[in-house]
C-alpha cells in the first residue's frame, strides 16, 4: 500500500496475546493512534484472524501455551499474503539465541518486555511507514527484473538475456559438440531515416522491424525468448534466439546447425522480410539490414569472440554496400586492430603518467560541509586529447586492465590522502569504484588489505562503490566476501542502487553502509515514478539504518526536494564538477548551508 492510500486507510494491527490485559493495554496505545485493532488469543486463532481480517501489521506474543509466537510466525511467512507483512513479536528473553530465534522466524521487529507502552504507536507507525516504502521498492524491484531482461519497446529478450542465452546455447553445443550461428543485425541508415519521420515513429518502425523478425522466424524454427533450461539439461532442441541490443542493433542465434546452408537461408529469410517497405501513417520507409555472421566454435569459442567477430562481419557487410549479409573470416580484423590499439595505448597511459584522478565532493545536509569525495579517473591522450570513459572504461574491463587500473586508482588515493594530510586538512572520506571484474577476484580482501599495510592507510578513509548487479550475482556467496572486506575497516556502498535488481531480503544481510541513489533517478524527480523511486530509497535507507546519498544533482529543485526527504548525502554538478587533486584543500573550506537552508 503507497503512502497516499495510507493516508486515506485505517491501518489494522492484529493483536495475539494470551494475557486479556496485555491485549487490552495494546489496544488502548494502538487506538490512540488512529489505528484499527483486531485481537486474538493463541496461535490457531493469530492464524484464522489473519486469513479473515488481512491485518496491516501483527503484534505477536512469543510465550503462548500450544502454539508459540515464533511458530506462528512461521507459518504467517509461509502464506502469500504473509510474505512482506510486518511482525512485532514480543518477549520477556532478550539473550542473543532468542533474538535470533525471532529474527530467524520471520520477524521484523522484536521487543523485549517491559514493553514501553508510550512508544508503542510510535514504532508501530514507523513499521508501517516503512512497510510502505518496502513494498513501493519491492514493486520497482519486480519492474526492474523484467527490465533487466527485456526491451520495454519491443518486448524482445535484451542485451542481459541474449548474454545469458548465448552462454547456454555455446555451453550446451560445447557438450553435444554441435555448431551454432550468430546473425548480428544493424539496420542501414536508421538514424537518417528516424530524423526524418520522427523518433515516434521511428520506435513504431523498430517494434514492427521486431514482429518481422518474430513471425519470419517462426515458420521454420522454435522460438524460445527466455529459456528456463539450466546449462545443465542433456536433451538438444534446436532453437532459435532473437533479442534487440540497443538501438537498431538486433541478434538471432541459431543454436544446433546442421550447416551453412541453412544459416544463408534465415540470413536470406531476413533480408528479404526486412526490406519490404513498412506503412506508417503517411510514411513508407524502406528499412534494409547489413547482417554479420560469426560460426561456433570456428569464428569464437567463447561468446565475447563470437560476438566480436559477428559484429566485424555485420561492418564488412556495410562496406560491401549494405543490405547483405557477410560470413566473419579472418580479413576482417581491421576494427579489432583499432581495438587492439586502445588495449596498448591504455595500458602505456598508466605507465606515461596519462591518467589522472578528480575528485568529486560529497555534502552532508545536516552541517553544509564536504565530507566525502568520489575518485574519478580521467585520461590525457597525448594526441586525442581527454577520453571519455565511457569509452576507455569498457576497453578496461573486457582486457581485464580493470584490475591493473583499480589498483593504480588505490595507490593514487592514498599518495592524494599524504598530500592533503600534511597540510593539516580534516580528514574525509574517499569513495573508489570497484569494477564487477575486480570484486570478482579471488583475492580482493587480501590485495586490499596489503595494500592498506604497504600505505599505512587509515581504512575508514575508504568507501568502497560496488555496483548492485555485482553483488547480486551470487549473493549469498557475495555475502561473505563484503563482510571480509568489512572486516579491513573499510566502509561499503551500493552505487546506481535501483537500476538493478537486488532481492531485498538479501540486502537487509549485506554489511553495507550506503545506498547511492543512480542519477538516473535524482534526473526523473519532477515525474511521479521517479519520485516515488526516490522516495521509497530514501525510507529503505532510513529502515535499515543506511547512509544515503543521490548523485547526479544539477538543478535548484533536484536539490530542494532531496533536502526535504532528508537524504543525507548529496553530489553533482549543482555543489561542483570533478576537481582537480590540488583544489581539495579550497573545497574542503566551503560551506554549502546557505544553498541547503533555501530548501
Amino acid at each position: 500500500m503507497s503512502s497516499e492510500d495510507r493516508a486515506h486507510h485505517r491501518a489494522k494491527i492484529l493483536v495475539c496475546d494470551d494475557d486479556f490485559n496485555v491485549r487490552l493495554l495494546t489496544r488502548q496505545c494502538l487506538e490512540a493512534e488512529n489505528l484499527a485493532v483486531v485481537e486474538a488469543a493463541d496461535g490457531p486463532e493469530a492464524l484464522d484472524v489473519f486469513i479473515r481480517e488481512r491485518p496491516d501489521l501483527v503484534f505477536l506474543d512469543v510465550e503462548m501455551p500450544g502454539m508459540t509466537g515464533l511458530e506462528v510466525c512461521k507459518r504467517l511467512r509461509q502464506m502469500p499474503q504473509g510474505e512482506s507483512i510486518p511482525i512485532m513479536i514480543v518477549t520477556g528473553s532478550d539473550d542473543r539465541q532468542s533474538i535470533d530465534q525471532g529474527f530467524e522466524a520471520g520477524a521484523t521487529q522484536y521487543k523485549t518486555k517491559p514493553v514501553n507502552w508510550s512508544l508503542l504507536g510510535r514504532d508501530v507507525q514507523y513499521m508501517l511507514r516503512a512497510s510502505d516504502a518496502f513494498n513501493a521498492l519491492k514493486r520497482q524491484e519486480d519492474r526492474l527484473r523484467y527490465l533487466a531482461y527485456y526491451d520495454p519497446l519491443t518486448s524482445l529478450p535484451n542485451r542481459r538475456s541474449f548474454n545469458e542465452q548465448l552462454n547456454r546455447i555455446l555451453k550446451r553445443c560445447r557438450r553435444h559438440k554441435t555448431s551454432a550461428a550468430l546473425l548480428f543485425i544493424d539496420l542501414d541508415h536508421f538514424k537518417r531515416i528516424n530524423d526524418s519521420i520522427g523518433h515516434g515513429r521511428g520506435d513504431r518502425l523498430l517494434v514492427e522491424i521486431a514482429k518481422r523478425l518474430t513471425v519470419e522466424l517462426r515458420e521454420d524454427d522454435a522460438i524460445n525468448y527466455y529459456s528456463d533450461k539450466s546449462a545443465e539439461e542433456e536433451t538438444v532442441d534446436s532453437t532459435t534466439e532473437i533479442a534487440r541490443l540497443g538501438g537498431d542493433e538486433f541478434t538471432v542465434v541459431l543454436s544446433d546447425i546442421s550447416d551453412v546452408m541453412q544459416v544463408e537461408r534465415v540470413a536470406n529469410r531476413i533480408l528479404n522480410s526486412l526490406s519490404e517497405p513498412i506503412a506508417l501513417q503517411s510514411h513508407n520507409p524502406v528499412v534494409t539490414p547489413s547482417v554479420g555472421i560469426a560460426i561456433f566454435p570456428q569464428d569464437g569459442e567463447d561468446p565475447d569472440t563470437l560476438v566480436r567477430n559477428a559484429d566485424t562481419a555485420m561492418y564488412a557487410a556495410k562496406a560491401q554496400g549494405r543490405a547483405c549479409y557477410r560470413f566473419y573470416d579472418e580479413a576482417m580484423n581491421a576494427l579489432a586492430v583499432e581495438q587492439l590499439k586502445m588495449e596498448e595505448e591504455l595500458r602505456d597511459a598508466m605507465s606515461n603518467h596519462e591518467l589522472e584522478l578528480r575528485y568529486q565532493p560529497q555534502v552532508d545536509i545536516s552541517s553544509g560541509e564536504v565530507v566525502s569525495m568520489e575518485a574519478l579517473v580521467r585520461w590525457k591522450h597525448p594526441d586525442r586529447g581527454m577520453i571519455s570513459p565511457l569509452e576507455f572504461i569498457p576497453v578496461a574491463e573486457r582486457t581485464g586492465q580493470i584490475i591493473e587500473l583499480g589498483e593504480w586508482v588505490m595507490v593514487e588515493v592514498a599518495r592524494h590522502c599524504q598530500y592533503w594530510d600534511s597540510m593539516g586538512l580534516r580528514p574525509f572520506r574517499v569513495c573508489i569504484n570497484i569494477s564487477p571484474l575486480q570484486f570478482n577476484q579471488s583475492n580482493l580482501t587480501e590485495s586490499i588489505g596489503n595494500f592498506l599495510q604497504r600505505s599505512g592507510m587509515d581504512p575508514k578513509r575508504l568507501e568502497l562503490e560496488l555496483t548492485e548487479s555485482a553483488i547480486m550475482t551470487d549473493a549469498q556467496t557475495n555475502i561473505e566476501k563484503l563482510q571480509q572486506l568489512k572486516s579491513l575497516g573499510l566502509e561499503l556502498a551500493v552505487d546506481d542502487f535501483g537500476t538493478g535488481y537486488s532481492s531485498l531480503s538479501y540486502l537487509k544481510r549485506f554489511p553495507i553502509d550506503t545506498l547511492k541513489i543512480d542519477q538516473s533517478f535524482v534526473a526523473d524527480l519532477d515525474s511521479p515514478d521517479g519520485a516515488a523511486i526516490v522516495d521509497a530509497i530514501i525510507a529503505l535507507s532510513k529502515t535499515l539504518k543506511l547512509r544515503v546519498i543521490a548523485e547526479g544533482i544539477e538543478e535548484k529543485e533536484q536539490l530542494d526536494y532531496l533536502v526535504q526527504r532528508g537524504c543525507d548525502l548529496l553530489q553533482g554538478y549543482f555543489f561542483s564538477r570533478p576537481i582537480y587533486p590540488e583544489d581539495v584543500p579550497d573545497m574542503l573550506r566551503q560551506n554549502f548551508t546557505e544553498a541547503l537552508s533555501q530548501s
